[in-house]
């Protein structure tokens, strides 16, 4: 098993729990991270070492990573395992899958890369390299299924975490804020590099929307020490430092429960932001030149997990050019303004909380017991009608 990232960790150590009730006897190791070795995994490698995000952090430990991944493979063949799973990290697992594939270990993969968004001929790639793939979106197992590639819509871990009625009042509780302030949660980003295109813009927004809601209150979970600098220095640059801001390290699901409005930058927070029934406005802004690239190519309208789950736009979404502080303003003003509007979303957001809610760790564990037990392992599923 190889997990990547604190995500990753966190995810894996819920699936090695739940195959643990079903195969009492079975060992995991490999790459993972604190809470899979407490759940009982034998880390070979720490989950740290595979934890770099973009391309000049990737080239600089490129030789480690590439030695880490040989040397594992090298383990694998030579005391194969009954299955090898990978855990998201897909630019280190797949590789390491299609090797483990061709020497008959099956391979699974647990979170599909998100071919539906952008470079879909990476699905020729996990054809050759997955046995088996576990999928978070029920929309994804008919796209594997129509390229022969078996599959399991298992639900999304944060659908099981997050309760279906939101408790606004515990949160603000828990924040110390009053129950009847108006409170927006800004949330750009969880990256640096995130923080350097969307900190300015979003301080610029709350700026705004402190002009025509003067009582409001904001609140910005900010992940590291890294970001929560970035975030600082922008207040500084924008001259905000008195605005009525309540910087937080971390409590992200806090602040987003505890919010009447949430600006939000374009990912995972933003289905977590679905979950607990919240009107958002979804904005990102990246270099000019990933943009080109990056615009080229999408195969969607939609960049936010709301509205490709609902495959239309529920909430607003702002790129690049067109995230402005006052489209941004403008936009989230009118969301918590409008009651109509945001009993609508909260209504379509509660049903694809229902959706994805299928206790996924014991799915996972299911699929993959399923598949162990199959005398026809790992053979092509049937095409979609």
């Amino acid at each position: 098993m190889v997990a990547g990232e604190a995500s990753g960790d966190l995810l894996a150590s819920h699936l090695i729990e739940a195959l643990k009730k079903r195969l009492p006897g079975a060992q995991f190791y490999g790459i993972g991270g604190p809470k899979m070795q407490a759940a009982g995994f034998q880390a070979h490698y720490p989950a740290e070492k595979l934890a770099v995000r973009g391309y000049v952090e990737v080239l600089r430990h490129y030789r480690e990573i590439t030695g880490i991944r040989r040397k594992l493979l090298a383990e694998l063949l030579a005391d194969p395992p009954q299955a090898f799973i990978g855990v998201d990290a897909p630019d280190f697992n797949l590789a390491l899958e299609k090797r483990l594939k061709a020497a008959g270990i099956p391979a699974i993969h647990f979170i599909s890369p998100s071919v539906w968004a952008w470079r879909g001929g990476r699905i020729h790639g996990i054809a050759r390299s997955v046995s088996h793939m576990l999928a978070l979106f029920p929309f994804e197992e008919a796209i594997y299924r129509r390229h022969d590639i078996p599959v399991s819509y298992i639900g999304h871990p944060l659908a099981d975490a997050i309760p279906i009625e939101v408790d606004q009042s515990a949160a603000r509780d828990r924040l110390n804020l009053p129950q009847d302030q108006l409170v927006f949660a800004l949330l750009p980003g969880s990256r640096q590099s995130e923080l350097h295109f969307m900190a300015d813009i979003f301080i610029g927004t709350a700026k705004r929307l402190h002009q025509r809601f003067p009582e409001a209150r904001f609140l910005v979970p900010l992940a590291t020490r890294e970001t929560r600098d970035l975030f600082e220095l922008a207040l500084y640059r924008q001259k905000a430092l008195d605005l009525p801001m309540t910087r937080l390290f971390g409590h992200a699901q806090d602040a987003m429960a505890a919010a009447d409005g949430i600006l939000v930058a374009s990912g995972t927070a933003t289905l977590e932001a679905a979950l607990l029934k919240k009107p958002m406005v979804i904005a990102y802004r990246m270099s000019p030149w990933t943009w080109r690239v990056m615009r080229r190519m999408r195969y969607q309208p939609w960049i936010g997990l709301p509205n490709i789950l609902a495959e239309r736009f529920v909430v607003p979404e702002f790129l690049q050019d067109g995230a402005t502080p006052e489209n941004l303003a403008q936009a989230l003003g009118n969301l918590v303004e409008d009651r109509d509007s945001r009993q609508r979303i909260a209504g379509t957001f509660a049903a694809m909380h229902r959706l994805l809610r299928r206790d996924s760790a014991d799915s996972a564990a299911e699929a993959i017991c399923a598949c162990l037990n199959r005398e026809d392992k790992w053979a092509p599923a049937p095409k979609a009608a």
